[in-house]
Parts: structure tokens; C-alpha cells; sequence
């Protein structure tokens, strides 16, 4: 197979954004969008789902965080599509459950090439420290609009914000990696009735 790599420039009056992904990577992570939190987040999706993932962002943080994990979601998206190329080959759905002590998340994918989110989650309060948890599902909205992917994320249980955050992107990354994962049945053809994807 093909190196799975791809890295994608976006540039507008509010972020300037750069995202390197390699589908076929190891975990490796070089993050700095500014965002701590989020930094830790996008950590979890990288090492979980054996990923190597570089992000750099400039925002407008002075504002919020909002155009910046918004912008990042489509960038890293964009990547996402162009470095999984013809699909072919691939598994196409992938699912996880995650827990952290009392947390516990499921993710599931599907590389069907429409975007669709659906992310029922009840992050327990506003804020995780200074992050404001709302914007989880601007960036989950961005990526699954330009991955060109449907998205199902359920927390099925937990009582700490941080702990219910986590098991997702665990669980992203997770679902993620088994959904763009070589099928050695598949032989490179295309996992689709349609004949498209």
C-alpha cells in the first residue's frame, strides 16, 4: 500500500492552520493550537488510533477558541480524505468503546464519503478548566464536513467532564484507525455496493 499521508494549509482572517496526518504512523504527536486542553485531546486521537498527527494553529484566541478548533476540524478533515485517497481496500466502518475509571464512550465510523455527526454527550458542565466543551462538537462538525465522514460519538456513562471528554477522543481514534485499516480480504477493491465511496 501506498504511503497514507497528507498535510493541508489553511489560512483565513481569523486562524491560520497546518495539519500533517499519516494514517500508517505510529502515534506520534506535535500539536500547538494554542488550546492546552484540546493539545491533550488531539493527543489521545494520535496515539489511540496510531496516527501520526502534526497541528499547528494561530487563532484568534483573544476572542475564544471557536474559529480555531472549527478551522482545525476541517483542516485536519481535508487531510484525513486526501490521505486516504481511493478508499480502496480499506475496513470503512470502525467502532470502539473507551472507558476511563467511571467514563465510558463509544465512537463509530463510517468512511461512506457523506458527512454526518451525531454526538450525544453530556459533558456535565460548561467548561473543563478554561476549555469550553461546546466547542468538542464544532471541531467533531468540521472534520466529519470535510473527512466526508458519518461520525456517531455516545457517552454511555460518567460523571467527570474531563474523564467523559477523554474516553471520546480515545474512542475516535480508536474507531478511526480500524475503519482506514488494510482489509487483507478486501484486495484493494472498494467496500461499497454503489462501486463508490
Amino acid at each position: 500500500m501506498q504511503a497514507r499521508t497528507a498535510e493541508v494549509q489553511r489560512e483565513t482572517l481569523e486562524t491560520r492552520i497546518r495539519v500533517r496526518v499519516d494514517l500508517d504512523g505510529t502515534g506520534q504527536t506535535r500539536l500547538d493550537t494554542g488550546v492546552p486542553f484540546f493539545d491533550h485531546m488531539l493527543d489521545q486521537v494520535g496515539r489511540h488510533g496510531l496516527l501520526d498527527l502534526e497541528v499547528e494553529a494561530q487563532g484568534d484566541l483573544q476572542i475564544d477558541a471557536h474559529h480555531t478548533l472549527e478551522d482545525i476540524g476541517i483542516t485536519l478533515g481535508q487531510a484525513f480524505a486526501k490521505a486516504l485517497g481511493d478508499k480502496r481496500g480499506i475496513r470503512r466502518y470502525g467502532h470502539a468503546y473507551v472507558p476511563l475509571d467511571e467514563a465510558l464512550a463509544r465512537v463509530v465510523v463510517d468512511c461512506s464519503g457523506r458527512p454526518g455527526l451525531v454526538h450525544e454527550v453530556d459533558y456535565r458542565r460548561a467548561r473543563i478548566g478554561e476549555f469550553d466543551v461546546d466547542l468538542i462538537h464544532e471541531f467533531l462538525q468540521g472534520f466529519v464536513n470535510h473527512a466526508g465522514v458519518s461520525l456517531h460519538v455516545d457517552s454511555l456513562r460518567g460523571r467527570n467532564a474531563h474523564h467523559i471528554a477523554e474516553t471520546v477522543f480515545k474512542a475516535l481514534g480508536r474507531a478511526l484507525r480500524m475503519a482506514v485499516e488494510a482489509d487483507p480480504r478486501a484486495a484493494g477493491t472498494l467496500p461499497s455496493t454503489k462501486g463508490a465511496l
